[in-house]
């Protein structure tokens, strides 16, 4: 799954940089109830597709990279065009924007769910992407302005509670959707949701806008870069198993995406307003916690993408077991977020991000353990449970040092570059994990093939079926037993990507420790973030 409840960083968007509040007590309930359901929308919507991508798979008869890009659109729009749709909010109104992205995100669900081809839902999920950019800093922004400073904490808690929530039922509730009726059901939940959101933001939401500091111009340039930076060095990935490294359309992305992230950079050291600060990149706390994000959330998010597709499509469990499968990492990370959050106090911040993300390492390598036919409670469960700890015990110091890096001035746009490295992060790990995926896939299948003495037909035939990975067709007039048998090769297969997709992750992992040993200080000098400012505890 793309994204396991909240990036880091999510909650501390709304706790800096607020101008005086103007909203009437009476409307601000209703602020709160727009803001949980908005987010909402985007959380569920960020982690049910990949429950549904099996059936979505098999309806659209679409290859397993066909499939990546339906993950891919969204996150990639998303993460390219979140601290611009931020920005947008301060210029041009927070409700007006929010509510676009409402709109945006409600029409596209639509066409996502009428698509009759899986490249129209990959053209709606990418619409939906840019609506998702509008509405997710929009809905931190409207607490931040509609609640006064003392209320404004049990405003932040109540809305990341219900965001946890949507975190544990959201795959849930979709994996039955698909199960009981359609995959376009996963999608069609948005719409009741987005009209009680728009009735609600209409009559009872006041309008607000930045304060001075957001007067700066649009960083439109950033926003434009960014977007063809991340597109093309994911295109490139994606298509690369399929058409060849060789390929012109695959070395044109290539080099589209690295020229568009060379020409990021140098927009972003010259641009007045930057939507991505990254002089920030350069304070050691700040840069190292940011270094260890990027690492850990790949390694997350290009994981857990594959575990659904194995759960369903290899070890043959419904999308809604699949949908609760990650449950216990959802209920750890809710269940020990208060006592994980005083460890930088005690400990300072490196000790905790080098054990987090090694015990992390830990459950991942656990993942490329279990073969075809494991059960899910002696070969999934204990690896969740492990990385579910060690993620508990990364994500709360994690935002604490990225606050406490730069100081309570800057720390909103802090947090907001750490989110968006996370959902970078995320982004391009599926598509590079995609590859290894492909490989490992290709060379077992092959050795499988080989080694069964399967005839000329079906290995031709499976060799033209690779592409769709574990949702490979088997050829026709088989009988049982040959049939059992290719479909045992081809489980087996996936099997051996997964694993090393795990491994990967586990590698991903330690590194993120290694990075935070090496650049994350051991303890801040007493009372003092990086800059000589107080720190934010």
């Amino acid at each position: 799954m793309s994204q396991i409840g909240k990036p880091p960083g999510d909650d501390a968007l709304i706790r800096h940089g607020c101008e005086a509040v103007t909203c009437p007590p009476a409307s601000r309930p209703w602020v709160l109830t727009a803001a949980i359901l908005g987010s909402s929308m985007a959380f569920i919507d960020g982690t049910v597709v990949n429950v549904a991508l099996p059936a979505i798979q098999h309806a659209l008869h679409a290859t397993a990279f066909q499939a990546q890009w339906v993950v891919e659109s969204y996150a990639l729009f998303l993460a390219a065009l979140l601290l611009v749709g931020g920005s947008l909010g301060d210029h041009f109104g927070r409700r007006r924007i929010f509510a676009l992205g409402i709109g945006i995100f409600a029409l596209a669900s639509v066409g996502c769910a009428l698509a009759a081809s899986v490249q129209q839902l990959i053209a709606a999920r990418a619409v939906q992407g840019v609506g998702g950019a509008l509405l997710v800093p929009g809905s931190l922004a409207l607490i931040s302005a509609s609640f006064p400073e003392k209320e404004r904490g049990r405003a932040i808690g109540t809305w990341s509670g219900f965001s946890g929530i949507t975190a544990a039922i959201g795959p849930v509730l979709g994996g039955y959707l698909v199960d009981h009726y359609s995959w376009a059901w996963a999608f069609l939940i948005n719409v009741p949701m987005a009209i009680a959101v728009l009735a609600i933001t209409w009559r009872h939401v006041p309008e607000s806008r930045g304060g001075p500091a957001a007067s700066g111009a649009l960083d439109l340039w950033g926003a434009v870069l960014a977007t063809l930076a991340l597109g093309g060095i994911v295109y490139a990935f994606i298509e690369a198993p399929t058409q060849g490294w060789t390929s012109p359309a695959v070395l044109a992305a290539l080099i589209a995406g690295v020229a568009g992230s060379v020409a990021f950079v140098a927009v972003e050291l010259r641009v007045r307003s930057p939507m991505l600060p990254l002089a920030l990149l350069r304070i050691g706390n700040f840069g190292g916690a940011n270094l260890l994000t990027l690492l850990l959330y790949a390694a997350l998010g290009g994981s857990l993408y594959f575990f659904p597709l194995n759960l369903i499509q290899v070890q043959g469990y419904s999308a809604t077991v699949a949908g609760a499968a990650l449950l216990p990492f959802i209920l750890i990370l809710f269940a020990l977020s208060g006592w994980a959050g005083q460890l930088v106090d005690r400990f300072g911040p490196r000790l905790p991000l080098v054990i987090g993300p090694a015990i992390a390492a830990a459950g991942f390598a656990l993942f490329a353990v279990p073969g075809v036919g494991a059960s899910y409670w002696t070969a999934f469960f204990p690896a969740v449970v492990v990385l579910g700890l060690g993620m508990a015990v990364t994500v709360a110091p994690l935002t604490t040092t990225v606050m406490n890096a730069v100081g309570p001035d800057r720390a909103g746009i802090a947090s907001g570059v750490n989110n968006a490295v996370s959902r970078t992060a995320s982004v391009l790990a599926i598509a590079v994990f995609g590859v290894v995926m492909a490989w490992a896939f290709d060379a077992a299948l092959a050795d499988g093939l080989h080694a069964a003495g399967a005839s000329t037909e079906a290995s031709a035939f499976l060799e033209g079926q690779r592409s769709r990975l574990a949702g490979a067709e088997l050829p026709a007039g088989l009988d049982a037993a040959a049939a059992a048998a290719l479909r045992k090769i081809v489980a087996e297969s996936f099997v051996a990507g997964f694993r090393w997709v795990m491994l990967l992750g586990a590698g991903l992992a330690l590194l993120s420790a290694l990075s935070a040993w090496m650049l994350i200080e051991k303890r801040p000098a007493a009372g003092q973030g990086e800059q000589g400012l107080p720190e934010s505890r």
